[in-house]
């Protein structure tokens, strides 16, 4: 175990992790987040510009994470009706790029429909995105969580990079969904 600790904090160190949570994602947890991510921004003296850039940025990533995030069942030592809303989240910054990793448990059955409207803003140019974040707010499309999907075109939108994502099958029901977003200077 206390190996597994430093090889854990040495890929920290190397990927120059400034945070990282493992989780159930609440709202409490969102808000102090955010306050020591700005913090942080602000002690490495980044440009106004590219602090809102990634605090907007990280909004977004936060709040998909808290509002997307499926529970799974716990494991064979909890009791069968009991599960949890866990997932993992990331800061990072290398050079001249923030990275925001996150990382979350998703039902295998919506795979497929998430898969595909990623895909769909992927191929979408700038001013492609403009316009379907505008039909998507306008025409009231709603994701099966209840939001508009607008979070990912927005990210897309404000960081000008493809959405990098990765569906792990866990088991029959469950998906474990990563998205590794870069934030340029």
């Amino acid at each position: 175990m206390m190996v597994d600790i430093y090889d854990f904090y040495d890929k920290m160190e190397r990927n120059n992790i400034m945070l990282s949570f493992k989780g159930d994602v609440t709202s409490e947890l969102l808000t102090s987040i955010l306050q020591i991510m700005e913090s942080k921004l602000d002690n490495l003296q980044e440009e106004p510009k590219v602090k809102k850039k990634v605090y907007n940025v990280l909004v977004e990533c936060l709040q998909n994470l808290y509002h997307h995030m499926d529970e799974i069942p716990m494991g064979d030592n909890i009791a069968e009706n009991e599960s949890a809303r866990s997932a993992i989240f990331m800061i990072g910054k290398i050079d001249n790029q923030y990275n925001i990793i996150t990382g979350n448990y998703i039902r295998t059955q919506n795979v497929d429909g998430l898969r595909t409207r990623l895909d769909e803003i992927n191929k979408l140019t700038k001013e492609e995105l403009k316009d379907y974040y505008k039909t998507v707010l306008n025409n009231g499309e709603i994701s099966l969580k209840g939001g508009g999907g607008l979070g990912m075109i927005d990210i897309a939108r404000k960081t000008g990079q493809k959405l990098n994502y990765h569906f792990m099958p866990i088991d029959n029901q469950h998906s474990f969904f990563s998205l590794n977003i870069k934030i340029a200077q």
